[in-house]
């Protein structure tokens, strides 16, 4: 079974595994107070949880846009977050050097979607002995992801996921074909990103949708994921970054419980 720490992530499982945060570290504090607060929403509904942010941004659309506090104090967050919270931690990765120095750091290495297909990347991700989460690009078909797949195994990956985000609609918008969920299934467990599915890029930031996030979760639910990956921010509109459409934290728990109750009746 693939797991992220002691978390499985299997489409069989019930309840799915949630994988949540803040998109970008802002300080210090606020990362704990994130991890913390999630962790006891998904502790009160019995859902398995890895916790979600990035040290740094890469691939921000201005040189202006927040990046995050960088590697050497995102390992100094993470260290606190494994004592404080004891949750599986996840982070991207944007280069291959950092994948060595972050594997120590977090339980899940995950490639962006715009470097699905960077061979290096993927190879010493996989090399690191973590979990390996590749997230489809917005251009690429779902069979396409085999490829990806098969270099992370081929480089000595135990654990690989997919992660589904959506496909690039014209210039600015992005839809979800339902069908990639069941399609990547049959290489890896796959995971539906809720959130960054729903973004509208092309501006000097990101916009969104975040009130179509509950729609798009029930209906992956339904489909039978493995889990659900949503970026969540106690005060999205204020964010740095995916604001638009990041989950509310004060939403959280009435919409999981939502989508528990859909994946009880998928499972019985």
């Amino acid at each position: 079974m693939i797991r992220i720490g002691n978390v499985p992530v299997d489409r069989s499982n019930h309840p799915f595994t949630l994988i949540a945060g803040p998109c970008v570290m802002e300080d210090e504090r606020h990362p704990l107070f994130m991890a913390e607060a999630i962790a006891r929403i998904c502790a009160d509904l019995d859902v398995p949880f890895v916790f979600k942010s990035s040290f740094d941004k890469a691939n921000r659309t201005s040189h202006r846009s927040a990046r995050g506090v960088g590697m050497a104090k995102g390992i100094e967050v993470f260290a606190r977050l494994r004592d404080r919270v004891g949750c599986p931690l996840l982070t991207d990765v944007h280069e291959p050097w950092q994948c060595g120095e972050m594997a120590d750091a977090v339980d899940c290495l995950q490639i962006p979607a715009f470097l699905c297909r960077q061979t290096d990347l993927i190879v010493a991700a996989a090399r690191s002995g973590r979990t390996v989460n590749i997230k489809k690009g917005q251009w690429l078909a779902p069979e396409s992801m085999a490829h990806a797949a098969e270099k992370a195994r081929w480089a000595g990956a135990v654990n690989v996921i997919l992660t589904e985000r959506g496909t690039a609609h014209g210039y600015g918008d992005m839809i979800v074909d339902m069908r990639s969920l069941v399609l990547m299934a049959d290489f890896d467990p796959v995971v539906f990103d809720a959130t960054h599915s729903l973004q509208r890029p092309g501006g000097a930031t990101t916009g969104g949708s975040r009130e179509l996030v509950p729609v798009l979760a029930r209906a992956a639910v339904a489909v039978g994921v493995a889990g659900l990956f949503m970026e969540v921010h106690d005060d999205p509109d204020n964010d740095p970054s995916d604001g638009p459409n990041m989950v509310r934290l004060a939403d959280l728990h009435a919409l999981l419980a939502e989508l528990l109750d859909i994946d009880a009746a998928l499972h019985r």
